[in-house]
């Protein structure tokens, strides 16, 4: 397919896990992907080349989301490279592990940045050329099962993707009228290097996927999908949505029955 063919497209944080596979699926069907990435050079060129080999177009830009002036580079470097955006994927962000006593002023503020402020800043950026271009264009944020369901030692980070839904829900209101349409995936348990990173014990994995009603963590392939739904033409009449995609994780009662 080429739902996205000769749009440009956005996906921060595209170095590895979900972002890498989103950067790849959209190329895939046509677009012109803009890789970014804050630290992880390697990683964001092995998803460029991963998308030149197979016949798509990409680039990579350097970015840290939580810089005001990273931010303002990065949306003025891809404009120039590619033109006009037409789809934002704000996937980027920092996480955290302190619990609530532990955790300092500037190590909230580091994660807030990142993960609450970038967006808004990116988003509007974006929003403004759109408007300016009359691109009918789409922002999609990753939010997290835990914007819902809290875990210990995660305070930071899930007060920024409580804020991120919220967000979602207000841009989808105010850009409805220039036919901008904002829409979030907020997943699950998803295998990637940060979340295995943060669980690196195999018996506590097991544990935990056994919690899971479809009894396994995600793949990042499986998250892209439902990115690339909320993005495409398919979802026209989608807005301001938050679609969890956790195996039914959200839905599961508390302990064991």
């Amino acid at each position: 397919m080429t739902r996205f063919a000769d749009q440009t497209v956005i996906v921060t944080g595209a170095s590895r896990g979900i972002g890498a596979a989103t950067a790849k699926a959209f190329a895939a069907e046509g677009a012109h992907v803009a890789v970014n990435y804050r630290s992880d050079e390697s990683g964001a060129e092995d998803t460029r080349d991963s998308i030149l080999d197979a016949g798509g177009t990409a680039e990579v830009f350097q970015a840290d989301v939580g810089s005001v002036a990273d931010v303002d580079r990065l949306a003025d470097s891809v404009r120039d490279t590619f033109g006009p955006v037409s789809i934002l994927v704000n996937n980027a962000a920092m996480i955290d592990r302190s619990s609530f006593l532990d955790v300092s002023l500037d190590e909230f503020e580091a994660v807030w940045r990142a993960n609450v402020r970038g967006v808004f800043q990116l988003s509007q950026r974006v929003a403004v050329e759109m408007i300016e271009h009359e691109i009918e264009g789409v922002i999609v944020h990753l939010s997290s099962i835990l914007a819902r369901l809290a875990v210990p030692n995660r305070t930071a980070y899930i007060a920024s993707k409580g804020a991120i839904e919220g967000l979602t829900r207000a841009m989808a209101l105010d850009l409805a009228p220039h036919g901008i349409r904002v829409n979030a995936v907020a997943p699950g348990l998803i295998a990637t290097e940060a979340l295995l990173a943060g669980m690196p014990d195999t018996d506590v994995q097991d544990a935990v996927q056994s919690f899971i009603p479809g009894g396994r963590f995600g793949r990042p392939e499986e998250l892209m999908a439902a990115v690339l739904f909320a993005a495409s033409p398919e979802a026209s009449y989608l807005n301001g949505a938050i679609l969890p995609v956790d195996a039914g994780l959200g839905g599961r009662e508390a302990g064991p029955v």
